[in-house]
């Protein structure tokens, strides 16, 4: 017998993200966020859900990509964490897949640095990869850039 995971799919520029269906508390579409001055460039800002202040983290300032289009709409994913809810912002939310364990590959020895770090592994789909984000790392807030928060 097979195990199987199901992720939940982000678009983020042209990768394909992945996180467990179980990680995700909701998904909410061009939520209000307010920035916050001084923070790190991957921190979007602030989210007001339903009374509770929730950071949320700019994924493509945190993989390094180019910033989307202003008049570009987004996502946010909320994440209930140990410590408080976090959210994720990726250009799309996408489709529940659900993919075999055994399929699953390592990231590539050539894949050096932070990508590493932030990439659990991958899984082929029909047209693309699925990779798999490290939440803790991803999730990892940091004092300011390029520091970690100890």
């Amino acid at each position: 017998m097979t195990d199987f995971k199901q992720y939940c799919t982000l678009k983020v520029g042209d990768l394909v993200l992945g996180i467990e269906v179980g990680e995700i508390q909701e998904i909410r579409r061009d939520t209000s966020i307010t920035p916050v001055p001084l923070s790190p460039t991957d921190i979007r800002g602030l989210i007001n859900l339903r009374g509770q202040i929730v950071t949320a983290i700019d994924l493509r300032r945190r993989l390094g990509l180019d910033d989307a289009d202003e008049n570009a709409g987004f996502m946010t994913m909320v994440l209930g964490t140990v410590e408080e809810p976090l959210a994720l912002v990726a250009d799309t939310v996408g489709d529940v897949v659900e993919v075999s364990v055994g399929e699953f590959e390592s990231p590539p020895d050539t894949l050096k640095g932070e990508a590493r770090n932030m990439i659990e592994g991958a899984y082929k789909l029909d047209r693309e990869l699925l990779l798999v984000l490290n939440l803790p790392v991803v999730l990892e807030l940091r004092e300011s850039d390029g520091e970690s928060a100890e």
